[in-house]
């Protein structure tokens, strides 16, 4: 091309279909604003006093104006466009909220789509969730669904739907559960103190369990008399020394709760296998620091794995030990990472002869209140393939029989949760979407202490919209429509229980293998 770089520079411009020229169009405006400040300023002596106030908010504006242009040196964009830099990181703040609200399609957002939450929603309300016209999914490649059957079950056939916890053990203090779903691990802490009780009176009202999480001793949980399985996390908050080992004697006290009915022992999860946490002294309330059994003066780091489990002997022997305390069911909760591993595991188990009463299998979809993006992404096997594969070390290694499998990660609705228990789980574990039926809006802010609706915040202001009562009851309205639903397809699918499920219940396209 022919002519100096600046005639060059001018065709390009006029050749490109859009385009907008930042430094002149940042240039005229932060002019514009001085002059804009000036003439307000005459036009309030020649013309009217009232344009002063105009001269007040544009002087305000040219200061910060100066300020981000020529003092502060952190942002590149302010210092070189001013006003124009901080309109577009205003823009890209509220993104988020405009694709969902404005430009997102009702499939397509995670973790859960509009279809998805609206679903949640209107069972949680009690109304009607069927829809018309015929699936918004497409049956392609990678959807999931399940084998109805030519001969549905009547309902005078179906069997009533129950688990009994610790009976394989001979467990002094079994525990039985007549409903599919249970409140998965989410400790107080991680939600206000308004969101715990709301849950735990709806679990309460609707019969089922809820899983404390790992924040120690359930003073929330307690208040409202539902049946609670306790998480003793790689902290031991509320059953640890000092020194983070277990302490026998809080542990002993706290299983002699009446509401306590089961012990869960975190090895992992899902939204971060393998990490630890940490929790910053600054966050330490008077409140926490007595629940979790901690100092306020100092953090409190959460090691990747428990101190008493140095390999795989001693990790069965930590199991036995814990249920020769508690006297309750016991089991362990894990993302499945190494298949290699777990199956070291189970042959432990059958050479001590000690055997978890239960198995919770966290999929690597899980959620939580805050992980590493690196962690969240990027490790742990999903929840089916994880099933599928443990499901096949039991049967190889003989033990199907000696504990019960639970499933969690994303399983928010009964397609997803039966599809689970197909592949071996006796029942389902749900955070979110209990979170979801208290009105959880998916705003991404569960680390923040800035929940909008009040659930995963500790902020006085938010917390008071929180209504324990009546979120309470969309809680249980939700676990029985959802208890509904796995009635409705199980008939659909000829089987009187999810006993008699398999995995040949479930159609998984050609392109979707289960790997071991």
């Amino acid at each position: 091309m022919n002519g100096s770089p600046s005639q060059q520079a001018d065709v390009r411009y006029l050749d490109t279909r859009l385009s907008i020229n930042l430094d002149r169009l940042a240039t005229t405006t932060n002019a514009g604003l001085f002059v804009a400040l000036f003439a307000s300023a005459a036009l309030g002596v020649l013309v009217s006093f009232y344009f002063h106030f105009l001269t007040v908010a544009l002087l305000f504006l040219n200061l910060l104006n100066f300020y981000w242009m020529r003092v502060q040196k952190t942002h590149t964009l302010l210092a070189n466009y001013g006003l124009l830099a901080q309109i577009r990181y205003i823009v890209e703040s509220v993104g988020p909220e405009f694709r969902q609200y404005l430009f997102a399609s009702d499939t397509e957002e995670r973790p859960f789509s509009r279809n998805e939450r609206a679903e949640v929603y209107r069972k949680a309300k009690g109304i009607d969730s069927s829809a018309a016209f015929g699936t918004q999914y497409d049956p392609s490649p990678g959807f999931i669904t399940l084998r109805h059957s030519m001969f549905p079950t009547p309902v005078e056939e179906r069997v009533p739907y129950q688990v009994t916890f610790g009976e394989e053990n001979a467990s002094k203090a079994p525990y039985r559960i007549t409903k599919p779903i249970m409140i998965s691990a989410m400790s107080y802490g991680a939600l206000g103190p308004t969101a715990v009780r709301a849950l735990a009176r709806g679990a309460k009202r609707a019969g089922i369990p809820m899983n404390t999480g790992e924040g120690g001793y359930p003073k929330y949980h307690l208040m409202e008399g539902c049946d609670l399985i306790f998480q003793m996390g790689t902290a031991k908050f509320g059953v640890r020394t000092p020194e983070g080992l277990l302490d026998e004697d809080k542990l002993a006290e706290l299983a002699g709760h009446e509401a306590v009915r089961m012990i869960e022992v975190k090895f992992s999860q899902g939204a971060k296998p393998g990490k630890g946490g940490l929790l910053p002294k600054e966050k330490i309330s008077r409140e926490i620091a007595e629940l979790r059994g901690v100092s306020m003066g100092s953090d409190v780091v959460s090691p990747p794995y428990h101190s008493e489990c140095k390999d795989v002997p001693s990790t069965v022997a930590f199991i036995r030990r814990v249920q020769e305390i508690s006297g309750l069911p016991v089991g362990f909760k894990m993302c499945v990472g190494r298949l290699s591993e777990f199956e070291a595991l189970i042959r432990e188990m059958k050479s001590q002869q000690v055997f978890p009463d239960f198995v919770t299998i966290d999929g690597a979809e899980g959620g939580t209140g805050a992980a590493p993006k690196s962690f969240m992404d990027g490790v742990g096997v999903p929840i089916f393939e994880a099933m599928l594969s443990v499901r096949k070390i039991l049967d190889d290694e003989g033990v199907t029989d000696r504990f019960k499998l639970l499933a969690s990660g994303r399983l928010i609705d009964a397609r997803r949760q039966l599809i689970a228990m197909s592949l071996g789980a006796a029942a389902c574990y749900s955070a979110r979407g209990f979170m979801l039926a208290l009105g959880c809006i998916q705003a991404l802010q569960c680390n923040q202490n800035t929940c909008p609706v009040g659930i995963t915040t500790h902020e006085p202001h938010l917390t008071r919209g929180l209504d324990v009562e009546s979120k309470s009851i969309r809680v249980a309205n939700y676990a029985d429509a959802l208890t509904h639903d796995h009635e409705e397809l199980l008939a659909a699918m000829g089987k009187r229980h999810p006993k008699e499920l398999s995995p040949e219940c479930v159609h998984v396209p050609r392109l979707v293998r289960f790997e071991s």
